[in-house]
């Protein structure tokens, strides 16, 4: 661990949009794909990946998706499909999807399938009408929770999962307990950079009376 090192400090009220942007997606890395499937009202599906991500809370069970609007500040298709249908449906990016999900991301217009351009298979919701992947090796079915309009840029969805689809080979359904190998997920890193998640190690936290004792022995 470096004591001294020198740092940039960057204040970010004086940086611009596109700056904050970029110190935000090149430090806070890597960042879980949130693979996001919708529906229109006339029944066409939406695939498209979003970075801003994760889940916030387990009880009750609540993810949260971070979608920047269109440059005229009009929704993009998934914020506008998810606020007409209160649901949306979270497939996480694995290996063997990479190519498949970046070619999701192109701008497509509203009237176009990204999931037929890309390949893939859209399967039926259980509880909710929009579809999940087929391929993807894990899908949570959302019901809209919470829409919270942060600025006329970003609307930021909070979504209660209300279904889980995860493959087989992936979790055990006695203990819930998962395997990050053969999940073999893709995180989201800066620029067009991703990463795996198979650079895995275990540290147990340690209780506070261990703490102590070893700033003891430390002296």
């Amino acid at each position: 661990m470096t004591l001294n090192a020198a740092h940039h400090t960057f204040d970010f009220d004086q940086l611009t949009a596109h700056e904050t942007y970029k110190v935000m997606i090149g430090t806070i890395v890597p960042r879980p794909i949130a693979w996001v499937t919708t529906i229109s009202q006339d029944g066409v599906i939406n695939a498209a990946p979003y970075s801003f991500f994760n889940c916030l809370s387990a009880d009750p069970p609540i993810l949260a998706l971070g979608v920047e609007n269109k440059p005229d500040r009009s929704f993009k298709d998934t914020t506008y499909n998810i606020r007409m249908t209160d649901c949306f449906t979270v497939n996480i990016v694995d290996r063997a999807n990479i190519e498949a999900m970046s070619k999701t991301a192109a701008g497509f217009a509203p009237d176009v399938d990204e999931l037929q351009m890309a390949g893939l298979t859209a399967a039926p919701g259980l509880k909710v009408v929009c579809p999940r992947i087929l391929e993807a090796p894990v899908a949570f079915e959302c019901e809209r929770f919470l829409g919270i309009s942060i600025s006329s840029a970003r609307e930021i969805i909070l979504g209660r999962i209300v279904m889980a689809h995860i493959r087989e080979d992936i979790i055990d359904p006695a203990t819930c307990y998962s395997d990050h190998e053969k999940l073999d997920a893709i995180g989201r890193m800066g620029g067009n950079g991703y990463a795996g998640t198979m650079d895995y190690f275990d540290l147990p936290t340690p209780t506070a009376e261990q703490v102590q004792e070893l700033q003891k022995a430390k002296g």
